[in-house]
């Protein structure tokens, strides 16, 4: 009873400040010291000793360095002509096969996903120029804008992934073994995303304008010429993960050098852009590191009150299935997909569901990969769904017209998620490959 009344009141003063429009850091910094001053019955000075204690400890954790370098990557494509670079560098290879140049949404998401770490920067990246070429050449506006949408939120699962980082480091995982673990299944997402497209053209050749470009040798040449720097900078970043040799922290500071490599190789560097992606990355980064410094706080509160032992052991009662609570946390993370981004599902509800999870018997490596996948779900549903935002900035469509043409795609990752509980080799086999 008393755990019931602790969660309750957790709940309550969480609801609370977020219903005033307090800043999600903010409310999770108030609802630990809440939770420990009227709930836990501690004075003041010893709540501000846990406190100063656990932001101290977190704010000089190394893993976190790699979040702001990794953005910092991201804003200096994101603003430069890597977008324009990508659809001319696939052109040529895709408008071969069914579909077409839909097929550029998919695979420029996937490729832009290894150098960003954002769902909404790669959806915007990547969406600024294929809106612009598609739809005016007659491509059907619904799959132009729904492809994007799913396809965009693959910035979270191909590494380097801001959300992997942030699980990684709440939940004491290998970084570097998350980012191998979620290589399979963005390739198997991405590859469902271009089967859907097939089969919708096969099914209603109209979607797809009837004229054909004709390529030559050289125009294949270009191509290869436009997609080499980003080929080069991925092979540099996760080359250097995967092979050892560097930690996502020093990949992502060698990846923010080999980005300005390209912007200076390409004549697009200059101090106005030094700016503008420094105060980018500033901006983002201390949000996304102020919201996993307080959940921190948050947690440790919720420990000190037996919180998440006392639930697990209270659901360990019911004799659950772990199919059975898969099931329940999938549910449970659809629900919060509604109203929060990724980050904060992450963090607000991982002190809880780790420890379920642990000992119904699941990996927690792959346990990573499937809540970025729940949280992937999340940026393609209102009314918080950032890529749907993101649509509407540069389309101008209303949000359920949004929501309705990318709900193919969120089935197809229903799909995955189903895969990858039946098989979780899908997201274990390369990490135990390479690191045993």
């Amino acid at each position: 009873m008393e755990t019931l009344f602790a969660a309750g009141a957790v709940l309550a003063f969480l609801l609370g400040f977020l219903a005033l429009g307090v800043w999600v850091f903010v409310s999770l910094a108030l609802v630990a010291f809440c939770a420990l001053f009227f709930v836990g019955g501690m004075d003041a000075d010893r709540v501000a000793t846990i406190a100063a204690n656990i932001i101290y400890r977190y704010s000089l954790g190394w893993e976190l360095a790699a979040i702001p370098l990794f953005i910092w990557m991201g804003e200096i494509l994101f603003r430069t002509d890597i977008s324009t670079r990508l659809f001319r560098g696939l052109s040529p290879f895709v408008d071969q096969i069914p579909g077409r140049l839909l097929h550029t949404n998919v695979l420029g998401c996937t490729l832009f996903a290894c150098v960003s770490g954002s769902s909404p920067a790669t959806t915007a990246t990547v969406g600024r120029i294929t809106t612009a070429e598609l739809i005016p050449r007659g491509y059907d506006r619904s799959i132009t804008l729904g492809s994007l949408a799913g396809a965009g939120s693959l910035g979270l699962l191909i590494p380097p992934s801001i959300v992997m980082i942030v699980y990684g480091i709440l939940a004491e995982q290998s970084i570097s073994r998350l980012f191998a673990a979620g290589v399979i299944p963005g390739l198997m997402i991405a590859g469902f995303y271009s089967a859907f497209i097939m089969v919708r053209v096969a099914l209603n050749p109209s979607i797809v304008p009837a004229e054909r470009n004709t390529y030559r040798v050289r125009d294949f040449l270009n191509a290869i010429a436009d997609l080499l720097p980003l080929f080069v900078l991925m092979a540099i970043v996760l080359g250097s993960i995967y092979s050892g040799v560097a930690t996502p922290s020093e990949a992502a500071a060698v990846g923010v050098v080999g980005a300005l490599a390209i912007v200076s190789v390409t004549g697009q560097f200059s101090l106005a852009l030094m700016r503008e992606t420094l105060m980018g990355a500033v901006k983002t980064s201390t949000m996304v590191c102020s919201i996993l410094i307080t959940a921190a706080l948050l947690s440790t509160a919720m420990g000190y009150l037996h919180i998440p032992s006392d639930v697990a052991r209270a659901i360990g009662a019911l004799d659950l299935s772990p199919w059975t609570l898969l099931l329940v946390l999938s549910l449970f993370y659809l629900m919060l997909g509604f109203f929060l981004d990724g980050n904060s599902i992450v963090v607000m509800s991982l002190p809880i569901a780790l420890p379920l999870i642990l000992q119904a018997g699941f990996d927690p490596i792959w346990f990573g990969i499937y809540l970025v996948l729940m949280v992937e779900m999340a940026q393609v549903t209102p009314p918080v769904g950032f890529n749907l935002f993101v649509l509407q900035g540069m389309s101008g469509e209303h949000m359920s017209f949004l929501f309705w043409a990318a709900f193919p795609f969120f089935l197809l990752m229903v799909l995955g998620v189903v895969l990858l509980a039946i098989f979780p080799d899908i997201a274990l086999w390369l990490p135990n490959y390479l690191y045993g």
